[in-house]
């Protein structure tokens, strides 16, 4: 098995591409382990409805990044206080969605650390009942991907407050995540350590005193970064990719309240709806058309209401006023 390095990266998209470029390119023949800890940023499932996951409002106002990830499961936040690690091997001799030969070495550092860490269900890791791993798995071309995060000392008010979604406001059939008691390992350590001491722990833990490093060259950092501005950063694959939805956002304004009611499909508003108590010079139905197969993101959104005389139809609002109420901001 071989360390691959990342070099202290900490942005998510950055550490998603490396990890999926050594996936997909590295020695098939060989293991490889890796770690990574991101800046605060939510990774979304891959069948996820990034929209139904995060509060947009939150997420906005503390810049922090939303990435999809290619692996199922929940949303889960990330900040420098989480260590991920991910294990990349053979898929012979393994069994997908059983986690138990990849989370043991990680289990059993733990305890020797005095944090009495169990495999739970089936993929997190839990001391007392309360989660500090969640685990995730992808098989592709004889090759499969383990990747789980190290809740060491994170903001855990950050962790509810940036996956805290109004759930009765969007409705559709993307996986929801199941929201888990969480806790830090720091909490659970009889000797306090800094999280890098804790990362050069499991680093000997796992190999010993000689940890052999795979060499990546300048020329694969750069095609890393490539893939990162071509996926990882790029809005399709964020949000673009989630699965069809419908979304109401309601707000009172001085003119009087706006109900609006959207159906999106691959990212792109297919069907909107204006209600309300508020008094139209044009009709309702105009605004809304010029709306339609416009992305549903708020800088395309606000771009497009930049270009409308919205007091002929909505009272006297700004562009910005309609597209936070659009993107529930």
């Amino acid at each position: 098995m071989k360390f691959i390095d990342n070099q202290n990266i900490n942005h998510p998209a950055l550490n998603l591409a490396l990890e999926e470029y050594a996936f997909r390119h590295f020695d098939s023949e060989n293991t490889y382990f890796l770690f990574y800890i991101n800046e605060p940023s939510i990774i979304i499932g891959k069948h996820q409805n990034t929209y139904e996951e995060i509060n947009s409002n939150y997420v906005v106002q503390n810049k922090i990044h939303v990435v999809r990830r290619i692996t199922g499961g929940g949303a889960v936040y990330h900040d420098l206080g989480n260590l991920n690690f991910s294990f990349m091997d053979k898929a012979v001799g393994h069994v997908f969605n059983r986690y138990e030969t990849f989370t043991k070495p990680i289990v059993e550092a733990l305890r020797t650390l005095g944090v009495p860490a169990e495999l739970n269900g089936r993929n997190d890791i839990v001391v007392n009942d309360k989660k500090i791993s969640g685990n995730a798995q992808y098989q592709h071309g004889g090759r499969m991907l383990c990747h789980g995060t190290l809740l060491f000392n994170t903001n855990l008010d950050h962790v509810t407050q940036a996956l805290n979604v109004k759930q009765d406001k969007i409705q559709s059939k993307g996986i929801k995540s199941i929201r888990s008691r969480v806790a830090n390992i720091s909490e659970f350590l009889k000797t306090p350590m800094s999280i890098e001491e804790f990362k050069q722990y499991l680093l000997k833990f796992i190999f010993g005193s000689h940890i052999p490093q795979q060499e990546i060259t300048h020329k694969e950092w750069k095609k890393i970064e490539q893939f990162a501005e071509e996926k990882y950063k790029n809005w399709d694959w964020n949000y673009g990719h989630s699965p069809e939805f419908n979304i109401q956002n309601r707000k009172r304004f001085p003119f009087g309240e706006i109900d609006v009611r959207l159906f999106v499909k691959d990212g792109l508003i297919q069907s909107i709806k204006f209600y309300g108590d508020f008094f139209a010079q044009k009709e309702i139905s105009e605004l809304e058309n010029q709306l339609i197969h416009v992305s549903y993101e708020a800088q395309k959104i606000h771009h497009a209401l930049s270009q409308i005389h919205l007091p002929h139809y909505l009272g006297e609002m700004k562009a910005e006023e309609l597209t936070d109420l659009l993107c529930g901001i």
